[in-house]
């Protein structure tokens, strides 16, 4: 009996976490946007007062970008990152109603030529992103203002009808979104380059437990093989990307130099040489904005579970 109260339990946090999205997608788009703002500011205030685990696991995580950071310095840190955090939810509710001209508002984009040649050579492009700021913005901006759909991959969520609205989100801003789990998404993405496509990754946190070891702010930490393995395999272009917000409304990109094949080495070595290329290219953007790093898990391999568990 008390399993069957628990799997009830289980059932009835997920439709409520089910229903409070929904409700998020419904309502916070209707509202005046500087109420938005405000409303989803104090949110996040309330969220780190409350130093939860997911709070203190950012402020863990921060102290690796910013070691010489005082304990003052770091809970400031970890506040502008809660409202960050809280940013990039109250715009991703809001995205699905933007015009294509207040999504190129939004955001600017420094050396975007690098995007735009890659796609006019017709090799394929693969854009490596790590939880910066609100990825799912530059996607829009891909999309509306580049005017290129592209490929990309979701972990899959709990209830499953929340990962139902996470796709149908994405593929409303012209998405076309692959479930991690399964086997079969990095056929789909290697087809997709192969006829000249793009491809978008966050690419910072390795969800297999088998991905390639990396030096990151100085400790080994691991991140999916995936965007190296797939533009060896198709000779795509692999494109690290960083995000970043300022005192501005707009949100800042960032298209880094493009990371190369090297000429000589394993499958596994070229992989573990570009990995490393794109990890330093994302650390990079994340010294540079370290509160706009949305990273409330663990990552370094020194944080993780006993016996390999992934948090």
């Amino acid at each position: 009996m008390s399993g069957d109260r628990g799997e009830s339990s289980a059932g009835l946090t997920d439709r409520l976490t089910d229903t409070l999205y929904g409700l998020g997608w419904g309502a916070v788009k209707k509202l005046p946007e500087p109420v938005a703002r405000a409303l989803f500011r104090t949110l996040a205030d309330q969220v780190w007062k409350r130093r939860g685990k997911s709070v203190l696991r950012l402020e863990s995580n921060l102290a690796r970008v910013v070691p010489d950071a005082s304990p003052a310095r770091l809970a400031e840190l970890s506040k502008a990152g809660m409202r960050s955090y809280m940013r990039y939810w109250m715009e991703s509710f809001r995205l699905p109603t933007w015009s294509p001209e207040r999504i190129k508002a939004g955001i600017e984009v420094k050396d975007a030529h690098r995007l735009i040649e890659g796609l006019d050579a017709g090799r394929g492009v693969i854009l490596a992103l790590p939880h910066l700021a609100n990825w799912d913005l530059a996607g829009a901006w891909v999309t509306t203002d580049v005017k290129v759909p592209f490929t990309t991959v979701a972990e899959r969520l709990k209830p499953e009808s929340l990962y139902d609205r996470f796709v149908a989100y994405r593929e409303g801003l012209g998405m076309e979104v692959l479930p991690h789990t399964g086997g079969s998404a990095f056929g789909t993405l290697a087809r997709r380059l192969r006829d000249g496509g793009l491809v978008c990754l966050v690419s910072d946190r390795d969800l297999s437990a088998s991905g390639v070891e990396v030096t990151f702010f100085g400790d080994t930490a691991r991140m999916p093989a995936g965007p190296a393995l797939l533009a060896q395999q198709t000779g795509a272009l692999l494109l690290p990307v960083t995000l970043g917000y300022d005192e501005t409304p707009v949100m800042k990109a960032r298209i880094h130099p493009a990371v190369e094949v090297p000429a000589s080495g394993t499958r596994a070595e070229k992989t573990s040489v570009m990995t490393q290329a794109l990890a330093d290219a994302f650390a990079t953007g994340i010294a540079e904005h370290p509160e706009d790093w949305h990273m409330l898990q663990r990552l370094w391999l020194a944080d993780l579970e006993p016996r390999g568990e992934q948090p």
